[in-house]
């Protein structure tokens, strides 16, 4: 029984991977750096464990991409290839995974047989758009996402009103895992993107001059009006301002520190 007693127990770790408190930590230490030192700390010595970029290929992506691909090219890019994209984001997707060199892409699809059972006439859009972005995005990332610690967005606080908090680095509460969400354009402005795009030659979508400032999925996209946020053209006419895969930073949140 002694040597029972004094045998070392194998228990899983069901702890999460980071805390609140370590977005804290995070977003403390790198305040005052700008973004290229932070992703080279982050990527470059690996500071937040395994980590794989989420991009929708979408009006600012180059940007986020450009920055990630001059630090470490085999970093993993993910894309939700929902079935419902435009043709020229799908177009724009293989022309910066090609011009950037990204070494390690990823096409995300939702499995066939839940389409079919939930969304035959591919009409969800219209009448349930949470369930369509659910069964297209959400449970396709959950599942591309198990392996990773951290995921790097391209969200940026000025593009709409429910993101004006948001930090740097931040707790993904789509699950419990703890996984840790890294925001590095967050502070950036539309200027800053501007500037960035002309510094570096970046191609720019080719649905942005028509006046689609933020691109989703076709059926839930529309050109956004003069004095919109750039956001305004998604889902419009809904109640609705993201698809799932992130949640909304209330105004203020006090557990959110600035930077």
């Amino acid at each position: 029984m002694a040597n029972v007693a004094a045998r070392k127990i194998d228990r899983l770790d069901l702890a999460p991977r980071f805390t609140e408190q370590d977005a804290i930590r995070l977003n403390n230490m790198f305040r005052g750096s700008s973004t290229d030192e932070m992703l080279r700390a982050v990527i470059g010595d690996q500071m937040v464990g395994d980590l794989a970029v989420v991009s929708s290929f979408g009006a600012e992506s180059a940007a986020l991409l450009h920055l990630i691909a001059s630090v470490d090219p085999s970093v993993p890019v993910l894309f939700l290839e929902t079935g419902r994209h435009f043709p020229e984001t799908l177009a724009y997707r293989d022309q910066l995974v090609d011009r950037l060199g990204l070494k390690d892409f990823r096409n995300l699809r939702p499995d066939p047989e839940v389409l079919a059972a939930r969304d035959a006439n591919e009409l969800r859009w219209s009448y349930d758009p949470d369930g369509c972005c659910e069964i297209r995005k959400v449970v396709p990332l959950a599942k591309g996402l198990a392996a990773f610690d951290a995921t790097i967005t391209g969200r940026k606080a000025f593009q709409a009103k429910t993101r004006n908090a948001l930090p740097r680095f931040e707790i993904d509460t789509s699950d419990a895992s703890g996984r840790l969400k890294v925001n590095p354009l967050a502070d950036w402005t539309k200027a800053d993107l501007d500037a960035y795009f002309v510094e570096h030659d970046l191609p720019p979508h080719p649905l942005v001059e028509q006046g689609y400032l933020s691109i989703g999925c076709a059926p839930c996209t529309s050109v956004v009006k003069p004095g919109e946020d750039p956001r305004a053209g998604r889902w419009r006419g809904w109640d609705k301002t993201e698809c799932g895969i992130h949640t909304l930073i209330p105004d203020g949140d006090p557990n959110q520190p600035s930077f």
